[in-house]
């Protein structure tokens, strides 16, 4: 569990061991050779370059762990010049937030589509004993459980090809926000055994791999296609039962079945022919 640790102030310190090298050399100078004098300086000496090793600096969003004989002391969080115990191990972990921009990666959506997809996660240590002690190397472990977190999210939804009539399904790449956020919370679970705390994880780079990209962009098109070939019979439909009322109201010709039937046809072909019409002047009877 992650303790506080208050160290010394570094200053005092520093000027101690300062005044203990000037009182050591000057021991030296007037000893004479004799041991008497010799042996406490040379001592004092040693002493003061042991305690040296004990100042070290805190900077901002920064933090050290403290360690001494293989038992944790605490972490030191305030920012300054501080001074410990010299045979303490002082391992230095920041604070600050990072970026992972993750490579996009091969995987296979929920109906076994290869697509490529990356993340951007943004995260930052908050649990510095954690981050210590309970995994190897905390950086690495953000970059493999990440992966992993993809892997996971990219195998639970399909890329865009769900059933229509089901409402409570989306996809991976109309999920928008939904998506995100069960990215974020599987990142959260993952990454909390190494006191990592994700602040904002999203999907960077989404597509169909290389080799069916060609034959996705087909099917897309000729879903669009028939898309609108639907609006464009649904339209022509409404247009002609328009007209045929509006004749009807109006008084303006009286159709049989078959006249309708022809009318129909040709109204249907005109508007919905993928082509412009050619109109054919009849400058004789229709009968």
């Amino acid at each position: 569990m992650e303790t506080n640790f208050k160290p010394m102030n570094g200053f005092v310190f520093l000027t101690i061991i300062l005044i203990s090298i000037s009182t050591a050399i000057t021991l030296l100078i007037n000893s004479d050779n004799e041991a008497i004098m010799i042996i406490p300086g040379v001592l004092m000496i040693f002493i003061s370059i042991i305690c040296m090793l004990g100042l070290f600096v805190v900077n901002p969003n920064d933090s050290v762990v403290l360690v001494l004989f293989g038992k944790y002391k605490g972490t030191v969080k305030a920012n300054g010049f501080c001074w410990v115990n010299p045979f303490m191990i002082k391992r230095k972990i920041t604070l600050r937030a990072r970026n992972l921009d993750s490579e996009p990666i091969k995987v296979n959506d929920k109906l076994g589509n290869p697509i490529m997809i990356g993340v951007v996660l943004l995260w930052k240590v908050e649990n510095t004993f954690k981050a210590a002690f309970d995994v190897d190397n905390y950086e690495h472990f953000v970059k493999v459980q990440s992966e992993s977190a993809i892997r996971k999210l990219a195998g639970s939804f399909a890329y865009d090809d769900i059933d229509e009539q089901d409402e409570s399904k989306f996809t991976l790449r109309d999920g928008g926000d939904e998506v995100n956020h069960i990215l974020e919370k599987e990142l959260t679970e993952r990454l909390h055994t190494a006191g990592i705390k994700v602040i904002e994880s999203r999907i960077s780079y989404l597509a169909y791999a290389q080799e069916i990209a060609g034959a996705m962009l087909k099917r897309q098109q000729a879903t669009a296609i028939v898309a609108a070939r639907y609006r464009i019979v649904e339209g022509a439909v409404s247009m002609v039962k328009m007209a045929l009322n509006q004749l009807s109201e109006q008084k303006i010709i009286e159709l049989d079945d078959d006249k309708k039937a022809s009318m129909i046809s040709n109204l249907m072909v005109v508007l919905c022919s993928d082509k412009d019409a050619s109109p054919i002047v009849n400058t004789g009877s229709i009968y």
